[in-house]
């Protein structure tokens, strides 16, 4: 019997969990209230994501399919995974999302997919959703589309056209896992389709010669998921990826997905630490490495087994082995070395350069600033304040680590 669109519904948001997604950021604006049309990229709905400037943005976040041609052992979707099974048509996934939206539920669409028949067929339909919701339907709000590395090169770039951010899942850290795991994908041509993209990207940013304006093409960058914890990989190996994947294709964003062990895996896969805590300290560690100037290297150096620390923010950890570098005087010290301090953020310091140009800056001062004085005092100097011995004390770590929670039985 064929099931309802409510219960495809259910089963298709579900599947879409495993997928991240990013909030509608780094966009242009487009307000329909102005323009004409329908939907926005600003404003605000049932929210469940956030910009970066703590903006809620709601978006409809769905599979087209959960079918698949693919066996990858970490995913629940795989092909030999005994899991209820649904499909939407393009036009139903176009009717939800301006139904949703005429709603005030959504503002914008998320669109990932299972293969089905094939990379070209699903990766054509996806465009189609798209193409449609701008131009039949006039929709101005954010649409993200999840793209397949081995559609061709003409259906990718057309999703540029009409999507607000394009992102090609490098599955694993590393070429070995992808081998191992999900033997029918190819590391090669996920890369050069990465590759292919940043330059479409690229071209579409300079200005025309004729008109001196630049072509809207996934205005939002494009961006990568990887799959934590599934091949073994250590945190130090993962970080690295990450690295080179920003150098290599200037993403906006590589999304950490926590794997959890699937309960009919036919195949014994590792499970390295608490999925979400790791998944957790990975994202501080990447935002060290793009917004605080910290190396790869010195993030993971004094880690042990080059895993990060679970019981403390990498930034604290990297602070505690290298107590040589402090303590840091507040009403002296460089941008750079101020963002080395633990519990002082991008916002804080930029205050502190603020603020320092008129007076001497003191603890009070610092606590103004929503600054936990617990977690800087042992790092920094200002004006009637030194930490004297604090920052020498053995037991210094403790200071820090959560303390031992009594388990619930129950």
């Amino acid at each position: 019997m064929k099931k309802s669109l409510k219960e495809r519904l259910a089963i298709l948001s579900d599947a879409a969990k495993y997928d991240a997604s990013c909030a509608s950021s780094g966009t242009s604006k487009r307000d329909s209230s102005v323009s004409g049309g329908l939907g926005s990229t600003e404003g605000s709905g049932i929210c469940h994501a956030y910009a970066p400037d703590g903006r809620c943005i709601s978006l409809l976040k769905i599979l087209m399919t959960n079918f698949c041609i693919y066996d990858c052992a970490y995913c629940i979707n795989r092909s030999s995974s005994n899991v209820e099974r649904a499909r939407f048509t393009p036009e139903e996934v176009i009717w939800l999302t301006l139904e949703f939206y005429r709603r005030n539920y959504i503002e914008g669409l998320f669109l990932s997919s299972g293969i089905i028949r094939s990379s070209d067929h699903t990766m054509g339909d996806m465009v189609r959703i798209a193409r449609e919701l701008r131009t039949v339907h006039n929709f101005r709000g954010y649409i993200h589309l999840k793209t397949i590395p081995e559609a061709s090169q003409q259906l990718i770039e057309e999703a540029g056209l009409y999507a607000d951010r394009l992102s090609i899942n490098i599955e694993l850290p590393t070429d070995a896992g992808i081998s191992q795991f999900a033997p029918e994908k190819r590391p090669a041509n996920i890369r050069r389709s990465m590759g292919d993209l940043r330059l479409k990207i690229e071209e579409m940013r300079d200005p025309t010669l004729q008109t001196k304006r630049r072509k809207r093409f996934a205005p939002a960058g494009q961006s990568t998921q990887m799959i934590v914890g599934a091949d073994g990989a250590n945190d130090a190996t993962i970080l690295g990826t990450s690295a080179r994947l920003y150098g290599s294709y200037s993403l906006k964003r590589v999304y950490y997905s926590a794997f959890s062990p699937i309960p009919d895996s036919s195949k014994t896969l590792p499970l390295i630490k608490p999925p979400l805590m790791r998944e957790h300290r990975l994202y501080q560690a990447d935002w060290l490495y793009r917004f605080y100037g910290f190396e790869i290297g010195e993030i993971t150096a004094s880690t042990e087994n080059g895993m990060l620390d679970l019981d403390l923010d990498p930034k604290l950890a990297w602070a505690l082995g290298n107590r040589d570098k402090f303590p840091v005087d507040v009403n002296r010290a460089d941008k750079e070395t101020l963002l080395r301090v633990p519990g002082f953020g991008t916002k804080t310091v930029g205050a502190i350069l603020s603020s320092r140009r008129f007076r001497k800056l003191r603890l009070e001062d610092l606590k103004r600033l929503s600054v936990s004085l617990k977690k800087v005092q042992p790092f920094i100097t200002c004006e009637g304040w030194t930490p004297r011995k604090l920052a020498d004390r053995a037991d210094l770590r403790s200071m820090f680590q959560p303390k031992p929670e009594q388990l619930s039985l129950l």
